[in-house]
């Protein structure tokens, strides 16, 4: 759980550094408050979203969690200080790419702990 923790922060900094959209003055205090934040919302709204969405996740094959995520990550950058997007770049596809980041991210680790286990 520490080390999701961390991969989580770690990779909500490089969103902030890399994706056009977000805050790139921003630091690591920022990514480590947003990793909270992230994990709360992901804790307390995901199981419930996850269930109210499952008919049409499963008539998508599984496509509909990746709007489900969408939600989430916007849900969540939203409450955290310092990590919304701004600029002229478009705040949607800024979320877009975050969450592919963090989708991306959580299906490594998964992986990883897979194997191991």
């Amino acid at each position: 759980m520490i080390l999701r923790f961390i991969v989580n922060a770690i990779a909500l900094y490089l969103i902030l550094k890399f994706v056009p959209g977000f805050n790139h003055d921003a630091g690591i205090g920022t990514a480590l408050i947003a990793a909270i934040v992230f994990g709360i919302v992901n804790m307390l709204l995901g199981p419930i979203l996850r269930l109210l969405s499952a008919p049409i996740t499963w008539l998508t094959h599984g496509l509909f969690s990746f709007v489900v995520n969408y939600l989430l990550f916007a849900i969540a950058a939203h409450f955290t200080p310092g990590f919304r997007a701004s600029g002229d770049f478009n705040h949607w596809l800024a979320y877009l790419y975050g969450t592919i980041v963090m989708m991306l991210v959580s299906t490594l680790m998964e992986r990883s702990t897979e194997s191991k286990a």
